[in-house]
């Protein structure tokens, strides 16, 4: 017999120690995949084909060019992350959004520390704007997913 009273029933693995943190990697490793993908077809795409000096002139142009596609990106990766935790881990609203958000902030946070001395204020105020929109969308889809 099984600690479940049934033969042969598997055990619960969400009962182990580490188990949780299992599932935030986890979590983390598709959203970093799915960042790095994403970010890999924007890199080679719009930067290399469709922005222009001229186009990148404009804060029209930029944001068209750079924030937008960044929001999707970083959308995706939440998303993406969000749908990996599994359950039961993800009932809990800390865990499920440390989860969501934590591979697009890092992100945010490298790319803050790489780029410190050419950052203005534009580019840093938008950035942190970019990310936040971009997590807050990823949640909310995955969140109206769970729903359906």
């Amino acid at each position: 017999m099984t600690r479940y009273g049934h033969p042969g029933a598997p055990t619960r693995r969400d009962d182990e120690p580490g188990a949780a943190l299992f599932a935030l990697a986890r979590a983390w490793a598709a959203g970093i995949v799915v960042l790095v993908a994403a970010e890999y077809v924007q890199a080679t795409v719009v930067y290399e084909h469709v922005a222009t000096p001229e186009r990148m002139e404009t804060f029209g142009g930029r944001l068209l060019l750079v924030h937008i596609p960044d929001v999707v990106c970083l959308a995706l990766a939440t998303w993406a992350a969000c749908r990996a935790h599994r359950e039961p881990f993800r009932r809990s609203p800390p865990r499920h959004l440390a989860a969501a958000v934590a591979v697009p902030v890092a992100a945010q946070l490298l790319n803050m520390a790489v780029r410190w001395e050419h950052l203005a204020a534009e580019g840093l105020l938008m950035s942190n704007v970019v990310t936040a929109v971009g997590c807050a969308a990823g949640y909310l889809v995955s969140r109206l997913r769970d729903d359906v």
